[in-house]
């Protein structure tokens, strides 16, 4: 059974940094691409960025670049989403998803605000 569990959320101020863990099991993990996605209140989900099988591969949104780094560690079938220089735009929930599998969790909630 998969089950794909985010955490980390939080509120914080504009200019803090915080960390997302999405942690997987049931699944052989390191053999698939892992995304992270945000909401925001009466938008449509929207892709953030992503990482590749080993790790090396990463693309992300414009507007996160340089402030957003994704990684992986696949012994802890784990991803990450370290997320520096919290804007109040950045305040959605944030979901991981494993596109091959068609799998979301139930996202963690971030609130970037002054």
């Amino acid at each position: 059974q998969v089950q794909v569990v985010e955490s980390g959320g939080g509120s914080v101020q504009p200019g803090d940094s915080l960390t997302l863990s999405c942690t997987t099991s049931g699944f052989p993990f390191s053999s698939y691409r892992v995304s992270w996605y945000i909401q925001a209140p009466g938008q449509e989900r929207e892709l953030v960025a992503t990482v590749l099988t080993t790790g090396v591969g990463t693309n992300y949104k414009d507007s996160v670049k340089g402030r957003f780094s994704i990684s992986r560690d696949n012994a802890k079938n784990t991803v990450y989403l370290q997320m520096n220089d919290l804007k109040p735009e950045d305040t959605a929930v944030y979901y991981c998803h494993i596109p091959t599998l068609k799998h979301w969790g139930q996202g963690t909630q971030v609130t970037v605000s002054s």
